[in-house]
């Protein structure tokens, strides 16, 4: 498989990008995938068809598990005003024990400096440290903690390719409830969602359960870095960024269960992916529980020995998770099923529709051994 930047790369037509959700969750449509089917010996057609994300339990059986990234995205976009009135874009990145500082990323006319105040609906914040590239280390000196700031006036950190007003928008509402998952954590510090798993409700999670499949969690903090285009001409001249993530106990043995009995670990998002194979032992049997972070970059040559199917959105050209899709699938089979979706209107990217990626992978011996530019785990902790 190609590890050629080029070639992960497609035409976007005007109007793909979903700039809102479907009416409901589960109502976003699922295009069906299988696995290296364009690059089997005698190849076949990628998609098998097309439902809604509603008919997933009609997929899902005795012995699947279901894994879902429950993080709590931040409403971590807000505005502050320096004192000769000019505007300050702010995305919290991290908010320190305490709540009382935070390391944030600020975007404004002219160089912000050590020791300046930033005024944010009626807090003030004073910037403690430059640590370059746009990103800072602040301190509240009066007002709100940062969680209850974020809670009052904070915005949902939608991606870039999600059209809003500068300030305010009358959809922020809508984005504070449909940027989160249903299932999501009381608290958390993603700065953007899993989107896999915004299509899905709490009546759609009980019948898959009902089909027969165990549901198991893992929290994975998603940062800014999930939007960061590839670098360079191949994947390896790529530097991935790095996650957090939290393997609960109770995943870690429903997993070696699902493996003991041959079951399927169906993987609720890429973010999902990404913890289960930076905790995964080398057989394939069992998870390391736990705290953990990763820099792992899931390209060509990678051996999924964790996930056997996943729910995913589609992603942006020239972008990791294409790739990682990619690597899961077959390039030629996500290049034709990407083809096959926007030919049929599919709505694409985090508000968008989704794709279900099941079936074999290619044998073993017809891939190569390890990934070009993948970066380990750092691992448990």
């Amino acid at each position: 498989m190609s590890d050629l930047v080029d070639d992960y790369d497609y035409e976007l037509p005007p109007g793909a990008t979903a700039q809102v959700p479907a009416e409901r969750r589960d109502q976003a449509r699922l295009l069906l995938v299988e696995r290296f089917a364009a690059e089997a010996p005698r190849p076949r057609p990628a998609v098998s068809g097309s439902r809604l994300v509603a008919d997933l339990p009609s997929f899902l059986g005795p012995g699947d598990l279901l894994v879902v990234n429950d993080v709590h995205v931040m409403a971590a976009r807000l505005v502050a005003r320096r004192d000769t009135g000019g505007r300050v874009s702010v995305l919290v990145l991290r908010v320190a024990e305490g709540g009382r500082g935070a390391t944030v990323l600020l975007g404004a006319r002219g160089t912000i400096r050590e020791g300046e105040l930033l005024e944010l609906a009626g807090d003030t914040w004073r910037v403690c440290r430059v640590l370059g590239q746009g990103r800072f280390e602040v301190q509240v000196s009066a007002g709100r903690d940062l969680h209850q700031l974020m809670a009052d006036v904070g915005r949902m950190p939608l991606p870039p390719y999600i059209s809003r007003d500068a300030e305010a928008d009358a959809r922020d509402a809508l984005d504070r409830e449909r940027y989160r998952t249903t299932f999501a954590a009381p608290q958390g510090a993603a700065v953007a969602a899993p989107t896999a798993g915004l299509h899905l409700t709490s009546e759609l999670l009980a019948a898959c359960e009902r089909a027969g499949a165990r549901l198991a969690r893992l929290r994975l903090d998603v940062g800014e870095g999930t939007f960061r285009p590839l670098r360079g001409e191949r994947l390896g001249q790529h530097e991935m960024h790095e996650e957090s993530y939290v393997l609960p106990e109770a995943t870690a043995n429903a997993f070696a269960r699902t493996r003991a009995a041959g079951g399927r670990v169906v993987a609720v998002g890429t973010t999902v992916v990404r913890a289960l194979e930076s905790a995964v032992a080398a057989d394939g049997q069992s998870l390391a529980a736990g705290e953990g972070s990763t820099r792992i970059f899931l390209a060509p040559g990678h051996r999924f020995s964790a996930v056997d199917a996943l729910l995913t959105n589609f992603h942006q050209p020239r972008s990791t998770l294409l790739v990682l899709v990619s690597a899961f699938a077959g390039r030629a089979t996500i290049a034709q099923a990407y083809a096959q979706a926007l030919a049929e209107g599919f709505r694409f990217f985090s508000y968008g529709d989704a794709m279900l990626l099941q079936g074999q992978p290619l044998a073993a011996a017809s891939r190569p051994a390890s990934a070009a530019g993948q970066a380990p785990a750092t691992g448990p902790r």
